[in-house]
């Protein structure tokens, strides 16, 4: 049975935080690929940082087999010690630098590419010029990640997918779907009129990181609809589903800022417009109980204000 050490400072005598970050970022992945990558370090350097704490505390912290690693009881029960202890520390941390006055730190993200393309990029080199000493680590992800878990500071993805334990911020204006095609298609192929007509015409699929393929969601006077496409085309990006359709393989159902160039200059044609009502917009989000540091306050503050000069935005 895994015991903590009576004297515990005695026991972790020249061990700093770095390899308990170490263990519980592997704890997090169950890979020192992946952990390493998140430190930034190498595989190597993970496995000898493990090895090395699991000499000075006399215990196997970790399963290992070539193809998986996994925590053993006590590190089980060490990781459950250490995420709230760890997480106070660094929140202790962050509250002293932010008594300075400056925006410092590294601020770690986690958000799809089309909301770091929408809400981040517009402000990412005016952000940094003002901030100097602010790191900005942004990690493309579609799968909805824990960003607790993973250790990001914040998230980004739409309102409703946001999780209700978390401080939501709206940092983007209302998302309307477009169901678009090209003119040469709909002459060829006729005009869906209701949603379930989308069953007799080439759709292009969007497939999520997950593996899930995305089902059309619509709504008219309160009735919803949500239609399992077909199609010749199945993609995980969405800018290709609307040169696809300006191409005329099918049907595309895309944010509609992404098709606004080829709407405006007639490459591509909406249908089904009654049925693609306005949704919330994305939004920032972070743990309630965590110390927000002044560098993602400067952050957050910027991404409202450019918010505010967006002319799509619409006040709640």
């Amino acid at each position: 049975m895994f015991v903590v050490p009576v004297n515990p400072i005695h026991q972790f005598k020249g061990c700093d935080l770095l390899s308990l970050n170490v263990f519980l970022a592997v704890a997090a992945h169950a890979s020192f690929r992946e952990a390493g990558k998140e430190l930034g370090i190498t595989a190597s350097a993970v496995s000898h940082s493990i090895k090395v704490l699991e000499q000075r505390l006399s215990v196997r912290l970790l399963n290992r087999t070539t193809r998986s690693v996994s925590l053993t009881d006590a590190g089980e029960r060490l990781a459950a010690t250490l995420r709230p202890a760890l997480s106070s520390v660094a929140d202790a941390l962050q509250e002293i630098d932010s008594l300075g006055g400056i925006p410092s730190g590294t601020v770690r993200i986690n958000s799809s590419e089309g909301a770091i393309r929408l809400v981040l990029q517009p402000v990412l080199a005016r952000f940094l010029r003002e901030h100097p000493q602010v790191h900005l680590d942004i990690v493309c992800d579609g799968k909805l990640s824990d960003i607790v878990a993973h250790g990001f500071d914040a998230g980004i993805r739409l309102a409703e997918a946001v999780p209700q334990d978390m401080v939501s911020i709206r940092v983007g204006a209302p998302v309307r779907f477009a169901a678009v095609a090209s003119p040469g298609y709909f002459a060829a192929r006729g005009r869906p009129a209701v949603p379930q007509d989308l069953h007799g015409h080439d759709c292009i699929r969007f497939r999520f990181d997950s593996g899930a393929i995305y089902r059309w969601e619509f709504e008219r006077h309160g009735n919803a609809e949500t239609v399992n496409v077909n199609g010749p085309l199945t993609l995980t990006d969405q800018p290709l589903m609307v040169d696809a359709a300006i191409d005329g393989i099918g049907i595309a159902f895309v944010p509609d800022h992404l098709a606004a160039n080829a709407l405006s200059d007639g490459r591509l044609e909406r249908v089904l417009e009654a049925w693609c009502p306005a949704y919330p917009g994305l939004c920032l989000y972070y743990p309630g109980h965590r110390h927000v540091s002044s560098a993602l306050r400067a952050l957050i503050a910027m991404l409202r204000e450019a918010l505010q000069n967006d002319p799509q935005h619409e006040s709640a």
